[in-house]
């Protein structure tokens, strides 16, 4: 993810307040691609909390920790406190975190008492340990838990409500613990949390990266034909393998089903071909377009459909529940989807915008934010180019993978149906954020293996390795 950009001036584009679990995990992942180790961040999350307890001046400290990553911000918190009277309460249970057995290892060969609990009466043979403390530090549970508490953590739980000493949570407060003070790492996960830096880099925020991956969910085994996405391609006519290309990558993205509705036939099997007769798309074609609209979650409208047939997309846009509106379809007056994703280039952005978007980046990504925030609250516009950038006049990301061999004709066709396979499941944004990433990921590993001579239609096959083999984007 490193590149010649500079990321100084980014900042303005990080967001804030509070993060929920699902876009936590994806910053993580994202600073793990640019080099920062999970034992990095929980040695920097471990010592904050330790800063932030210290600062009550207590003689007794008991932390309670769990078996996940935040017991194991914990144990680092109990090394920097280990000149106190420092005990941990350990659930010792089975699935430990790599980095808590890690963790755990390390203290035990520091001045701090451990005790394991596994049941409610180990938790009861060390209530007194609750009556000394000065402060109580809750690092029991993290941000993925979900459920009802089970022993021991619930006993745990209710002995650190019953002492009379603050409880400070590490990131987030256990089920049903009250916490007097929160401390959050990186961003708040609540409300009223005091906020911790722990280092991530800038660009675990503000550029897509392999975590994003992570809200690419796997196929349920169940799933039936159809499962996976229905896409309409409507385009072709004057251009007549746009569509194709924008059909071939919507199915490599996942669709089950992609439907391609042109005047030009190309035998490629895996896709459907709705006929349209004439030398272009026209309004005696918009009663059967309507019908297979009416059959689809998302259409992709404008590769290779000309300049001649504009009218139509705006007749069938408003019939539409999501949209990707490309190429040709990137023309006043603006079609506009129930939800709408734009994905032009610089000169199509100019064209609708009446701004040119520059080439230093900062101006760039604000034209772009300005431009989908004045598009409407369901409009997310991709602004391709040697940095992509991707906003929905809220948020903002950029994407920097591709390579120059993708400046060949078509890329940009195949782009839109990855984007529109991906937005039958997803969300807007995140679908033109995650599409932008695997294409030019994509892209860059044909040219690195070929060292040139890269042609759209070798990058379909590649996609799924980029988009469903995790371990391949770590």
């Amino acid at each position: 993810m490193a590149g010649d950009w500079e990321t100084g001036d980014l900042r303005e584009f990080l967001e804030s307040g509070i993060i929920t679990e699902s876009r936590m995990r994806i910053v993580d992942e994202n600073a793990r691609a640019l080099g920062l180790s999970s034992m990095q961040m929980m040695e920097s999350a471990g010592r904050s909390l330790a800063e932030c307890v210290l600062s009550y001046d207590p003689s007794n400290v008991l932390l309670l920790c769990g078996k996940g990553n935040n017991g194991g911000d914990g144990l680092v918190a109990a090394r920097y406190m280990q000149d106190l009277e420092t005990a941990v309460l350990f659930a010792d249970q089975p699935g430990k975190s790599p980095e808590c057995r890690f963790q755990l290892e390390i203290v035990k060969h520091c001045s701090v008492t451990i005790y394991p609990v596994r049941c409610r009466e180990d938790v009861i043979s060390h209530e007194q340990e609750f009556y000394k403390a000065d402060v109580i530090v809750d690092c029991l549970l993290g941000t993925g838990f979900y459920g009802e508490l089970r022993e021991p953590v619930r006993s745990l739980v209710k002995m650190a409500n019953q002492a009379s000493v603050p409880v400070i949570a590490a990131d987030v407060p256990t089920s049903g613990m009250k916490a007097d003070r929160i401390v959050a790492f990186h961003r708040p996960k609540n409300e009223g949390s005091d906020i911790m830096d722990i280092g991530i880099p800038l660009e675990a925020e503000v550029f897509v990266g392999p975590g994003d991956l992570l809200l690419v969910k796997k196929r349920d085994h169940r799933a039936h034909k159809g499962a996976g996405g229905k896409v309409l391609i409507i385009g072709g006519g004057p251009y007549q393998g746009a569509p194709y290309l924008a059909g071939l990558g919507a199915l490599r993205a996942g669709a089950d089903i992609v439907r391609i509705a042109s005047p030009v036939f190309e035998p490629v099997p895996d896709l459907m071909y709705e006929r349209l007769e004439g030398p272009f798309i026209g309004k005696e074609h918009i009663e059967r377009l309507l019908d297979l609209v009416n059959d689809t979650d998302v259409v992709v409208m404008g590769n290779g459909l000309g300049d001649r047939s504009h009218e139509v997309v705006l007749e069938i846009a408003p019939h539409c529940k999501k949209a990707v509106f490309d190429a040709d379809a990137l023309q006043k007056p603006l079609p506009s989807a129930t939800e709408s994703i734009y994905t032009p280039h610089a000169g199509e952005f100019t064209r609708l915008t009446g701004i040119r978007p520059g080439d230093e980046l900062a101006p760039r990504a604000r034209a772009v934010k300005n431009a989908a925030e004045n598009a409407g609250m369901s409009a997310t516009i991709l602004l391709k180019g040697p940095v992509d950038i991707i906003s929905d006049g809220e948020r903002l990301r950029f994407n920097r993978t591709g390579s120059p061999a993708m400046t060949v004709g078509g890329t940009g066709d195949v782009l839109a149906g990855i984007t529109g396979a991906l937005f039958c499941h997803l969300p807007a944004f995140e679908s033109a954020c995650i599409a932008a990433y695997v294409t030019g990921k994509a892209g860059a590993d044909i040219a690195d293996q070929q060292g040139g001579g890269l042609l759209a239609s070798d990058i379909p096959d590649r996609i799924p390795f980029e988009l469903f083999r995790r371990e391949k984007n770590g």
